[in-house]
């Protein structure tokens, strides 16, 4: 794997990841745009994965506010990380896009005018028709407002419902929340909790109907954890519904984490597709 920054027309700086870059003549690069609350070093198994198996370059980033990458801005929407993610598909020269979660929500939006001639997408946090509810912000806010940033990162995955902790009971959330403050995973998430609901806040904001995703690319594969929350079904479904030559795939037995766990199913999964 190799590393570099590199910028981007606003003047800021990207994090990129490349495993398998010697294989880039074999053909365009797959690149991987995260989830919330996790950096592109969480992908590194998955990467290494899918690029042996393509014999293909991948390419992971860290979104702004993640690694060497630039501070996200305070006025975050969408739109920043579709400009991002065009920009490392320039200097990658990729057309094959892969999103998780709260990626998988860019990758659509981006999808819709980016030149991605492949687009996959695991659990995207996409809202359409207002799927994706975040009533659980406003009990966030003042947690944080009050310095209590246990119990306002327990609100959060609560809010998420994508851990096995986020159906623990708030208040030993919280408790748990202060035992893991030290390890490594306990501070990745305080890093990131603030990128976490701004990223959230940009989802509802770019709520709409499905009929919009027909702008998608023809070769669209959504995948879907069978153990995942509901709601990431609710929207992929009523994207399927309207984009015809879109697949349509329950990765039986895997949860939201399923592409960090990396499992040879998906990992087939995603090869056959990106193969064509």
């Amino acid at each position: 794997m190799t590393s570099k920054n590199i910028k981007t027309p606003d003047g800021g700086t990207l994090e990129l990841f490349s495993t398998g870059a010697e294989l880039a003549s074999a053909g365009s690069g797959v690149v991987v745009v995260p989830a919330s609350m996790v950096t592109a070093a969480d992908y590194t198994k998955f990467a290494q994965k899918l690029s042996a198996a393509l014999g293909r370059p991948v390419h992971t980033f860290n979104r702004r506010g993640r690694g060497s990458s630039s501070p996200q801005a305070g006025d975050y929407t969408l739109d920043a990380d579709i400009r991002d993610l065009d920009t490392v598909m320039k200097h990658t020269s990729s057309t094959d896009v892969f999103g998780h979660s709260f990626g998988g929500a860019v990758a659509l939006h981006a999808a819709r005018t980016l030149p991605v001639e492949r687009l996959a997408v695991y659990d995207p946090a996409v809202s359409v028709n207002h799927s994706v509810k975040a009533d659980w912000t406003a009990e966030y806010e003042r947690a944080t407002a009050s310095g209590d940033e246990d119990r306002a990162l327990a609100v959060l995955t609560k809010g998420l419902e994508t851990g096995a902790f986020s159906r623990m009971p708030l208040s030993m959330l919280t408790i748990a929340n202060k035992l893991t403050a030290g390890t490594h995973v306990g501070k990745q998430m305080r890093e990131l909790m603030r990128t976490g609901v701004r990223e959230i806040k940009a989802i509802i904001a770019a709520d709409m109907p499905a009929e919009p995703f027909l702008e998608l690319p023809l070769e669209t594969l959504i995948v879907v954890g069978e153990k995942s929350p509901a709601y990431f079904g609710v929207a992929c479904g009523q994207i399927h519904d309207v984009l015809s030559g879109s697949s349509y795939t329950i990765l039986q037995g895997a949860g939201h984490d399923g592409v960090l766990r990396a499992p040879d199913k998906l990992i087939t999964e995603l090869s056959d597709f990106f193969a064509g």
